[in-house]
């Protein structure tokens, strides 16, 4: 017995003090390092996580004194949602039908007879090319297909054959490019061969009063066009038809095929090309079997509407090209020097924290890339007709359609009424006269170029440039309609960078051309002379009427590695004076090696030597102030008032709304700031982040500007004002101005034209547009942002003349910001006084790529010099998509580029605490505030509102576990410490008693 019971005691006997702890400690120490590394995460991550759960609520409430004020200052045209989307539909199908371009119309094969019985062909008329990928993609589940829009436009439509296209599109998926991961991109045409329409043919009789064949090309963002079929960057992804030579803007032999077996099937044979870029059509124009040719751009939501009332008649087609349509693009000057070009000798290294590449999820390279517009000035139709004035180029053989040309039903006439010749400091404006001589009512689009004086071996010069056109309203027969086309003498001059380094309108005779496209004058007007008879400067001493500052040289460094004379290592200049002679060659050995200059602009912004070089004071932060930001609405940039404001905030209040740019401005709460929101898309509003914002697909710019017409511009604007008004919208990402430098640009279906001009006026247009319900656009990709490939790989240096860079890409951005204004009423006084004052444009987005060797959002003279000194714009500027080291924060703000697109922690500043780095967060801050300030985001605000601020749910959860957590660690800890005495107190009574424990 006595044995059992001193089994049955150690058997029981407690856990020891040790080994108890030796099991406790641990896990609650686990517990607690996983609550504090989650909390931390939560803090670091902020942005991302309330990009995703939401940030929480700041709710105003305005004071007794204001309540009745109208702090409405902006307010929709629509009582709702539903009745936006329902106009927004009807004026994407305006858009259509007025940009679609007839570029081919033998014997009046168009239009077909109403209620005409068709055989749609080709991939893309069950497959069509709504818009592009990427940023700039659209939600089209509810879009009109080019079926539908044809059925709407009472054609009977075969259904046997469309029945086969789509069963095979649905099988067998066209190319298409995968964001900034070229080997997982495809270039597959994906046309059906024609043995797939054989079990089908038989229907054709019965849908035979024409064929309509679809072309489909598609574009995307982060990847190019292929210029070879067969050298792509994954081999496995070759499209199994591709042949030798071949690249992806021409007719391939299924294609061929296609157009051969309508030409067989039917009397009349229709193309519609559904493309947003251009395409080698030679053979099509040139064939006498293909009887009407349509350039239908890309759709959007209801564009295909637009295209069957063309093909009925019930709309007259007047869209114009906005580029060159050239027969053999291999042969253009811009071929060899676009894609992909990496220096040997540089290996780009930038210094990142691994919390920051933990969680930008960006594939990093070393490579330093470039591109070379060799060029010049000398793209598009400023190339073409210059080559053919100077006898290098047969004009007919190299151009299937000049840019600017447009067929129509009716015959116009036009007459020039009278011309304003200013003085050289004035303007130049010209009445001309149109008149429907045709029996069919439609518009037409005057367009108005100068031919510049032009020396052998000077400035160089195109033979024509557009400056300024009109579209007419609907003119019946008969009917006539005076326009008046303007512009400043100034725009005349060209620019120099070798000699003045500045603008100059050079002694000699100009023409002022009233054409019907950038080759044709219109019949029945003649040139109208103007001669400049002293060459006038526009230096420091006589800066243009249009400048803040006079326009001078600011990309020396770029324009150095250029040459007039084949220098070798230096880029050959393409002149006028000898076409062939300098025609672009592709980069030799030599270019491929970095100079000095070149390797040093890839190296790492140094933090530290700008903040020791920098010698002002340190800003005053944290400040005292009873100011919000809607005491600020109204006032002048340079307000006092402003320098208050500002020293009110913290370093981290601002750093935290600088480093949280995607998509929004982040609140600040002490200063009554509410959070903004700035989807994306130049085809209308979307997100990525937050579907339910996405709006109306819009068309292509492409083919928004193909109509020429800027009042639909405007139109398109208001509507997406009155969207935003709805939607809580606050900014744009939008629009895009960059240019077609390159039809192979993958992105070329987001931006207007290969033309400054018409791409500058359409941007203002509807910009203009937008502004009119708040909303401040975020105008991109400043600048000279044409080419997709390798763009985040370090970012290209990109080459260029300051001419080339000042007189085409830098052009429409100049326009915008000199031409883009918001209306602003504003609370002046404390009875509530509504007054009105007008700011310029809002927004900015840097690109991607360097100009030369420096980054472009981290470039002084682009950022500041260019866009604030010399053209006055006040706005705030952001980032491109920020997840990549070479795109430094501080150097962006730095230079001007305010915001940062990305969220903590993807991005972080390298210094928050020298004068430099505050001085930079604080100026920054303040371009955000004043845009905000002035836009709609204040709507319902009055000064002395009060703020309160409500968290998301994700914060409510975090705060509660967090306290959950903790008490009971906390409970964990005091059980602990109960048991450790309690059980010592037991082993000492045990000990007394002459128990061994």
């Amino acid at each position: 017995m006595n044995a059992r019971a001193s089994k049955d005691s150690a058997a029981k006997a407690p856990m020891s003090n040790k080994k108890y702890l030796s099991i406790w400690i641990p896990i609650i120490a686990l517990v607690t390092i996983i609550t504090v590394v989650a909390n931390m995460a939560l803090v670091t991550a902020g942005g991302w996580v309330a990009s995703q759960f939401g940030s929480g609520t700041y709710t105003f409430t305005n004071s007794d004194e204001s309540a009745d004020w109208d702090t409405t200052y902006y307010e929709s045209d629509y009582a709702d949602m539903d009745a936006v989307d329902a106009a927004a539909r009807e004026l994407v199908e305006e858009i259509g039908a007025e940009g679609i371009v007839l570029a081919k119309n033998e014997a009046g094969a168009l239009p077909l007879d109403g209620g005409a019985a068709l055989t749609m062909l080709g991939r893309a008329a069950a497959d069509p090319v709504y818009g592009g990928s990427g940023s700039g993609s659209v939600d089209t589940n509810t879009a009109v297909d080019a079926r539908t829009g044809l059925e709407n436009a009472g054609f009977t439509i075969n259904d046997e054959a469309y029945t086969a296209i789509d069963e095979y599109a649905a099988e067998n998926r066209r190319g298409h490019i995968e964001m900034d991961l070229p080997l997982d991109s495809t270039f597959t045409i994906g046309e059906m061969p024609i043995e797939g329409y054989e079990a089908v043919s038989s229907s054709f009789a019965e849908y035979d009063d024409a064929g309509v064949v679809f072309i489909g090309r598609p574009g995307g963002e982060g990847g190019d066009l292929a210029q070879d079929m067969l050298d792509i960057p994954n081999p496995d992804n070759v499209d199994p038809r591709a042949e030798e030579g071949q690249h992806q803007l021409e007719l391939n032999q299924d294609e061929k095929d296609l157009i051969a077996l309508a030409q067989d099937s039917f009397e009349t044979v229709v193309v519609v090309v559904n493309a947003s870029t251009t395409l080698e059509l030679g053979e099509l124009q040139d064939d006498a079997g293909v009887d009407a040719i349509l350039l239908a751009g890309s759709p959007g939501a209801s564009a295909f509407n637009g295209l069957g009332s063309i093909l009925s008649g019930d709309v007259n087609p007047s869209g114009h090209t906005v580029d060159l349509w050239a027969s053999d693009f291999t042969a253009d000057p811009t071929f060899v020097n676009f894609g992909e070009f990496v220096y040997d000798n540089i290996e780009a290294s930038y210094p990142v924290s691994a919390t920051e590449s933990a969680t930008s999820n960006a594939t990093v390279t070393d490579d330093a890339p470039f591109v070379n517009y060799a060029e010049g000035i000398y793209i598009g139709y400023r190339y073409y007709e210059t080559a053919a004035a100077e006898g290098f180029i047969d004009y007919d053989e190299a151009v299937v359609y000049p840019f600017g040309y447009g067929l129509s039903y009716t015959d116009f006439a036009w007459e020039v009424e009278g011309a304003e010749l200013g003085d050289v400091d004035g303007e130049i404006s010209v009445d001309v006269t149109v008149t429907n001589t045709g029996d069919v009512a439609g518009k037409d689009a005057v367009q108005v170029y100068v031919n510049a004086p032009y020396t052998t071996g000077g400035i160089e010069k195109a033979e024509v440039v557009l400056t300024d056109f009109a579209k007419t309203s609907v003119l019946e027969p008969g009917a006539s309609e005076t326009v008046t086309v303007s512009f400043a003498v100034e725009d005349m001059a060209s620019y120099d960078y070798q000699d003045a380094q500045s603008y100059i309108l050079e002694q000699g005779d100009y023409e002022i051309r009233v054409q019907n496209d950038s080759h044709t004058i219109a019949e029945g007007t003649e040139p109208i002379a103007y001669t400049v008879d002293e060459t006038v400067v526009y230096d420091e001493s006589n800066p243009r009427a249009s400048d803040e500052v006079a326009t001078t040289n600011q990309f020396d460094d770029v324009s150095a590695e250029f040459s007039t004379e084949g220098e070798d290592g230096k880029i050959q200049v393409m002149s006028r004076a000898d076409f062939a002679g300098t025609f672009p060659t592709a980069p030799t050995e030599d270019l491929y090696v970095a100079d000095e200059a070149i390797v040093e602009g890839f190296e790492a912004w140094d933090v530290d030597a700008a903040a020791e070089a920098f010698e002002g004071d340190m800003p005053t932060t944290g400040a005292s102030s009873e100011l919000s930001l809607i005491d600020m609405r109204g006032l002048d940039k340079d307000d006092p008032q402003w320098d208050e404001l500002l020293d009110s905030l913290t370093v981290g209040e601002m750093t935290d709304m600088l480093l949280n740019g995607a998509y929004q401005t982040a609140a600040i709460g002490s200063i009554g700031k509410p959070q903004t929101l700035e989807p994306d898309g130049p085809a209308g509003f979307s997100s990525f982040i937050n579907s339910a914002i996405n709006g109306v697909a819009y068309p292509s710019e492409v083919l928004i500007a193909q109509t020429w017409n800027v009042e639909l511009g405007t139109a398109m604007g208001e509507m997406l004002g009155n969207e935003a008004l709805h939607k809580d919208i606050n900014g744009w990402y939008a629009p895009a101005v960059n240019l077609h430098r390159s039809p192979f640009g993958g992105r070329n279906f987001e931006y207007y034209s290969e033309d400054p001009v018409l791409s500058g006026q359409m941007l203002t247009s509807v910009a203009n547009g937008v502004a009119t319900k708040g909303v401040y656009t975020m105008v991109k990709h400043y600048a000279m942002n044409e080419q997709e490939t390798n763009r985040v790989n370090n970012g290209i240096a990109t080459w260029a003349t300051e001419q080339t860079i000042r007189e085409l890409y830098l052009k429409p951005f100049e326009m915008g910001v000199k031409n883009i204004t918001m209306d602003v009423q504003y609370l002046a006084d404390n009875e509530g006084t509504v007054e009105e004052t007008t700011i310029g444009a809002g927004g900015m987005m840097s690109s991607f790529n360097r100009i030369g060797a420096t980054w472009a959002g981290g470039s002084v003279a682009l950022m500041d010099t260019v866009l604030r000194d010399e053209w006055g714009f006040d706005g705030f500027a952001i980032s491109d998509f920020n997840l990549y080291p070479y795109m430094n924060p501080n150097e962006s703000i730095h230079a001007g580029t305010d915001l940062t697109l990305t969220f903590q922690p993807s991005k972080s500043f390298g210094d928050t605490s020298s004068a430099k780095a505050v001085t930079d967060i604080r100026d920054s801050t303040h371009d955000i505030l004043y845009t905000v300030a002035n836009s709609n985001a204040m709507n319902g605000l009055a000064p002395g509102a009060t703020v309160d601020y409500t968290p998301p749910t994700w914060v409510v959860v975090q705060i509660v576990a967090t306290v959950v957590i903790g008490l009971a660690i906390a409970g964990a800890l005091v059980m602990i410490i109960l048991r450790v005495r309690r059980h010592r107190a037991d082993a000492g009574t045990a000990k007394g008693a002459g128990t061994t424990v």
